[in-house]
C-alpha cells in the first residue's frame, strides 16, 4: 500500500454497492489490504507507563503492610500468632474459625496475589508491545492522506495518526531491507477508487515483492561467486588477484548489508567466509609462484 498522488484532478466517484461512514468506513479501509499494512494504532506509551506506575505503587503499599505484619510476628509473644505465620493450615483454620486478625492477613495475601498477577501480566504485555515496529513512512503517508481528506473520524479520534512515535503496526513480518523498501516504493499497484475524488491509494501484493527480492538475491549471489572465480582464474598477476579479492569482498559485504536483513555480526561472518573461499581458490597459485 502506498500513496500514488496526494492531489489529482477531481473525478466523479463511482457508486459503491454499500456505503459506509465513520468507524465502519475506516475499519473497511484498514481491512482492504491483504497484507494488513493498514493495521496501525496508537500504543499509548505514556498511559501505559502511568498505569504500571499506579500498579507498582499499589503493590509497594501492600508490601509495606506485609512487612508491618512480619514485624508484629517477630515482636509478639503470642504462639498462636507465630503458628499462623509459620503454618498455612493454621492460618486457614483461624480464618474459618472467624479470627479477625487471620481474616485481615488472608485478605492482604489475596490482594497481593491479585495485584502481582495484574502487574506481571501488564509488564509482559508491554514488553510484547514494545517489540512491535512503528509503521513505515510509506504506509503512514497513505493512511494519513486517505484519513484526513476529508476527516474520516471526528473528535479526538481524528488526531490519532499525528504522532508517529506513538503508533504501532501489528504487521511486523515485513522485510525491512533496502531492496524491499525500494521495490515497494516503485512496485506497480492497483489504484483504489477515491471516495473524495482527490486522494488515490495504490495497493500491491506483498508476496510478489518477496518473490522478486528472492530472485534478485539469488542472481546477485550467483554473480558474486561465479564472477570473482572466473576473473581470478583469468588474471595472472598476483597483485591483481589480491586487489580483486579485496574489491570483491568489499562488494559482497555491501551487498549483504543492502539486500538482506543480516545483522552486523552476520555480515562480518558471511564476509569472512566469502573472503576465505576466494583466498583458498587462489592460494595454490600464489604459493607456487
Amino acid at each position: 500500500m502506498s500513496p500514488r498522488s496526494t492531489r489529482r484532478q477531481r473525478v466523479s466517484p463511482q457508486p459503491a454497492p454499500y456505503q459506509k461512514e465513520g468507524y465502519a468506513a475506516v475499519a473497511h479501509w484498514v481491512s482492504l489490504d491483504r497484507d494488513n499494512e493498514g493495521f496501525v494504532f496508537r500504543k499509548f506509551d505514556e498511559l501505559a507507563a502511568r498505569n504500571l506506575l499506579y500498579l507498582q505503587s499499589e503493590i509497594l503499599h501492600l508490601e509495606g503492610r506485609l512487612r508491618e505484619l512480619d514485624e508484629q510476628d517477630v515482636a509478639s509473644d503470642d504462639m498462636a500468632l507465630k503458628d499462623a505465620a509459620r503454618t498455612w493450615e493454621v492460618l486457614v483454620e483461624k480464618v474459618e474459625a472467624g479470627d479477625d486478625a487471620a481474616k485481615k492477613r488472608m485478605r492482604l495475601i489475596e490482594d497481593v496475589r491479585m495485584k502481582l498477577k495484574e502487574y506481571h501480566e501488564r509488564l509482559l504485555l508491554q514488553s510484547e508491545i514494545a517489540k512491535l515496529p512503528r509503521p513505515s513512512k510509506r504506509v503512514l503517508a497513505a493512511y494519513r492522506g486517505w484519513f484526513k481528506t476529508p476527516p474520516a473520524l471526528g473528535g479526538r479520534a481524528k488526531t490519532f495518526l499525528d504522532d508517529r512515535d506513538d503508533l504501532v503496526a501489528t504487521n511486523n513480518a515485513m522485510e525491512a531491507d533496502y531492496l524491499s523498501r525500494f521495490l515497494r516504493q516503485h512496485w506497480p499497484a492497483k489504484e483504489d477508487i477515491p471516495t473524495d475524488g482527490c486522494y488515490v491509494i495504490g495497493r500491491f501484493n506483498e508476496d510478489a515483492v518477496r518473490v522478486a527480492v528472492g530472485i534478485i538475491n539469488t542472481i546477485v549471489a550467483a554473480v558474486l561467486l561465479v564472477g570473482p572465480i572466473s576473473g581470478l582464474y583469468l588474471v595472472q598477476s598476483d597483485k591483481s588477484k589480491l586487489a580483486m579479492i579485496a574489491a570483491f569482498t568489499a562488494t559482497f559485504a555491501l551487498t549483504v548489508g543492502l539486500l538482506t536483513n543480516a545483522r552486523r555480526a552476520e555480515i562480518f561472518g558471511a564476509t569472512a567466509a566469502y573472503a576465505a573461499v576466494l583466498v583458498v581458490f587462489v592460494s595454490g597459485d600464489l604459493s607456487s609462484s
